[in-house]
């Protein structure tokens, strides 16, 4: 059910999650000043290690509130931070430019990288409960 309280939590973890997201791609950027999107790169892979972190932390910890909680970290920060968006544009771009070995290891790295660092946050979480 939609409350005040849920568009609440999920507005703020999203305002957070992009000013963390637009700090850390402009860091990044700055010192890999190449063409490819490394910014975007390391948001959606921190962003999937984080997940895969939370996901473990709330399978066993299972507060009260995880519902809320859920909604200010996955839904709202999570969110916030990774960027479906700026991947798809960061892809094209590449392909304009003619960097198609360069794009296609971008969409395919992306990818399982992403789901590696999913995997690596959830496991990290269960070996020290």
């Amino acid at each position: 059910m939609i409350t005040l309280w849920s568009l609440t939590y999920v507005a703020v973890g999203g305002a957070l999650g992009s000013m963390c997201r637009y700090a850390l791609v402009t860091l990044v950027s700055r010192l890999a000043s190449s063409g490819f999107p490394y910014g975007t790169f390391t948001v959606n892979v921190l962003g999937a290690f984080l997940m895969g972190v939370w996901i473990a932390i709330m399978a066993n910890m299972m507060p009260a509130r995880s519902k809320d909680l859920h909604l200010l970290f996955s839904v709202g920060f999570l969110g916030g931070f990774t960027t479906f968006s700026a991947f798809t544009i960061d892809t094209f771009l590449l392909m304009e430019k003619g960097m198609m070995v360069e794009s296609v290891l971008y969409v395919i790295g992306s990818f399982i990288v992403s789901l590696l660092a999913l995997i690596a946050g959830m496991y990290l979480v269960r070996l020290t409960y």
